[in-house]
């Protein structure tokens, strides 16, 4: 059991920036948007959010900005798809390898500069038996991820909102013909989806691995 609490706490590490991003997809698809572009909006919202975490000596702030530039990120790419009526796919996977490449142009000055380590547990349910070690040693982050699912769960199928957007979705055409704007619905969609992209990466960058090198998101946009 000493040795499967640490393992826990591990896993649930390494699962919330996938946590996090999967959300935002999920809102996404829903929407009837599919974004393929995940990858590149982490990686240029983990350099954003390391930078502004390195200069500011302040987490929250790195955060906010890797949620900003999700957010700019996805507006681009709705731009493209939505307004444009880009190829999704195609978008999506220009959007990945252009956020490789500015991500790692910006980034050239910050590589081999590392954070300080931040404190990760909870005061007084760290001491927990077991449960302490395994789950009340996580970064505030990882706790919003967790409260983030439930609430997409409960807006999805407990919201009239959350009605709208799957109707949009599934039927875009129904969507219109009762007075709902499909595109302006999915362009909100599509920045949530970006802002939850972009908390993931500045998660890679600010907690997981608290420091910058070129690819740092290795894949888990995919």
């Amino acid at each position: 059991m000493e040795q499967l609490a640490p393992l826990i706490a591990a896993s649930i590490n390494a699962g919330t920036p996938l946590l996090l991003a999967a959300i935002g997809l999920l809102i996404n698809e829903r929407s009837g948007v599919l974004n393929l572009g995940a990858e590149g909006m982490m990686l240029v919202a983990a350099i954003a959010g390391f930078a502004v975490g390195y200069a500011t000596k302040s987490p929250l702030l790195g955060f906010m900005a890797g949620a900003v530039c999700g957010m700019l990120m996805a507006t681009l790419f709705a731009w493209l798809a939505l307004r444009l009526a880009t190829n999704q796919v195609a978008t999506g996977l220009a959007l990945s390898i252009f956020g490789a490449g500015l991500s790692a142009f910006v980034g050239q000055r910050f590589v081999g500069l590392a954070l300080p380590a931040q404190p990760n547990s909870i005061p007084l349910l760290e001491d927990i038996p077991f449960l302490g070690k395994a789950l009340f040693h996580q970064h505030w982050m990882s706790y919003v991820a967790l409260a983030l699912c439930l609430a997409s769960i409960w807006f999805l199928y407990r919201t009239r909102a959350g009605l709208v957007l799957r109707a949009v979705g599934e039927s875009p055409e129904s969507a219109h013909a009762l007075g709902y704007s499909v595109r302006g619905i999915r362009y909100l969609a599509l920045l949530f989806g970006g802002a939850c992209c972009g908390l993931a990466g500045a998660y890679m960058s600010l907690v997981y691995t608290p420091m910058w090198v070129e690819g740092l998101v290795a894949g888990r946009g995919w």
